[in-house]
């Protein structure tokens, strides 16, 4: 109900006022069944515009820190992501990888909408950065289609370590639905998975027209001034066949 409640009273028409979404591709999600979507990560708002453009609810996986705060401003963001569609992962443990299968494989049984964010966080300076197979284990796991999903100006109207918002234009670009279902059997084989993430980024790379950086965005996470600093690299394209992955 809380879910509903932000979407349509209390957060969507400050972000219609505020982004102006405009949303292509809304008939790639499925009315109905379990499908894994695939974001790029820019902004924090990019985790509100993606639900209030979906007809369908989206549950995202998200660290555990945002429900474990003490006092009453962490009661509050508890009940907040608990109620805007995040599911709590503890990423610190040794189990963190085995636990967000665990979880995302019963959230998809249940036939839900699971947002994720391959890069594993924010992007520092706006490039696509390469994506973890995390979401590959889970799109191989389960046999899921894989959406993705392209936010375009998020980090415009939420600059990156700031909490303001400006007014902007958004764009949410939906592509066509990712079947993995060639590779079934195969779970478990990391050039596979390297292979599977690799398309879905090439997919996202294509639908937001960013520069592709083959390196992880957390790797930059501890010096975002040195990365905004570094003359850009050369577009590269990931790979998309196993082969490739495996060079």
């Amino acid at each position: 109900m809380f879910y509903w409640l932000l979407k349509y009273i209390f957060m969507g028409p400050i972000l219609q006022l505020m982004g102006r979404p405009k949303v292509e591709g809304l008939e790639n999600i499925p009315s109905s069944g379990p499908a894994i979507l695939a974001g790029n990560h820019l902004a924090v708002v990019d985790s509100f515009f993606l639900p209030l453009v979906s007809p369908r609810r989206v549950t995202f996986l998200a660290k555990s820190e945002y429900f474990t705060e003490p006092g009453f401003k962490g009661w509050l963001k508890k009940v907040f992501f608990g109620g805007s569609g995040q599911v709590p992962i503890d990423r610190t443990s040794a189990d963190a990888a085995e636990n967000a299968l665990s979880t995302a494989k019963r959230l998809l049984g249940e036939g839900k909408l699971l947002g994720i964010y391959p890069e594993g966080t924010r992007s520092p300076d706006g490039r696509l950065y390469k994506g973890k197979t995390g979401l590959a284990r889970m799109a191989l796991a389960t046999g899921v289609p894989v959406i993705p999903i392209a936010m375009v100006g998020t980090n415009v109207m939420n600059p990156p370590g700031t909490a303001r918002w400006h007014f902007s234009k958004v764009t949410v670009k939906i592509g066509k639905p990712l079947d993995f279902s060639r590779f079934d059997g195969m779970a478990g084989n990391r050039f596979i998975e390297r292979a599977v993430i690799d398309e879905v980024m090439y997919e996202l790379m294509q639908l937001s027209g960013q520069e592709y950086v083959d390196i992880y965005a957390a790797s930059l996470k501890d010096k975002p001034a040195e990365a905004a600093d570094r003359p850009a690299e050369s577009p590269q394209q990931p790979d998309r066949m196993p082969e490739s992955a495996a060079g």
